[in-house]
């Protein structure tokens, strides 16, 4: 009877035992390997709770101050720099209570990391004062009683600037469609598109 553990005894196709076990000992090691070097190019997880460094241009103003990379622009404008003009709605981009400008852009500042807005020049509600005076859509807000409760007020305004500065004379279907991204729960919709219509007109008029 043969030896089955002669490290020479042949299988059944001709390779030796001990070929055989060499031949899964260098698979396995190259399997480890190939793993090993995987795990290497793994970018490494940043911690969440790490503290880091951020520059936020924001209403003309340099903020420098350090962030978790998870809070919000909406966190750091409301709770880090006091700007409490920008409002917390849903904080899940549906309501728009929070919207500011980035470069220009309306944009949900729930929506936004602090981190993501580096570089890039920040406008919130209280950018919009002409010097000590309301703006002319802020102005336009008021003469047109375009709030009752007022939450949403501040992010309406905001979104009304976009708009304006996109299209300098939109028609009454583009200030609703322009405009659609931010709800007003009290429902005044019809006096916000009024506000809008008569902002447009002040600032084609070059009334500050």
């Amino acid at each position: 009877m043969a030896d089955t553990n002669d490290p020479k005894r042949k299988t059944g196709n001709g390779v030796t035992r001990r070929g055989f076990l060499g031949t899964v000992g260098a698979g396995a090691a190259a399997v480890a390997t190939g793993v090993a070097r995987r795990s290497e190019a793994i970018p490494e997880i940043t911690d969440p709770d790490e503290m880091m460094q951020v520059a936020l241009s924001i209403n003309g103003r340099l903020h420098r101050l350090l962030v978790e990379p998870r809070w919000t622009l909406l966190f750091v404008l409301r709770e880090r720099l006091g700007l409490a003009g920008t409002k917390a709605g849903c904080e899940r981009g549906e309501c728009g209570s929070c919207t500011v400008l980035i470069d220009g852009q309306a944009r949900y500042a729930c929506m936004t990391l602090a981190m993501e807005a580096e570089g890039s020049e920040i406008t919130t509600v209280e950018g919009l004062l002409d010097g000590e005076d309301l703006g002319p859509v802020q102005r336009a807000f008021v003469a047109h009683d375009a709030f009752q409760c007022g939450y949403c007020t501040p992010g309406q305004i905001v979104a009304a600037e976009s708009l304006l500065r996109t299209n300098p004379a939109p028609t009454d279907e583009e200030i609703r469609r322009g405009m659609s991204g931010n709800l007003c729960r009290c429902g005044a919709y019809a006096h916000i598109e009024k506000a809008v219509a008569e902002a447009a007109e002040a600032k084609k008029g070059g009334k500050s």
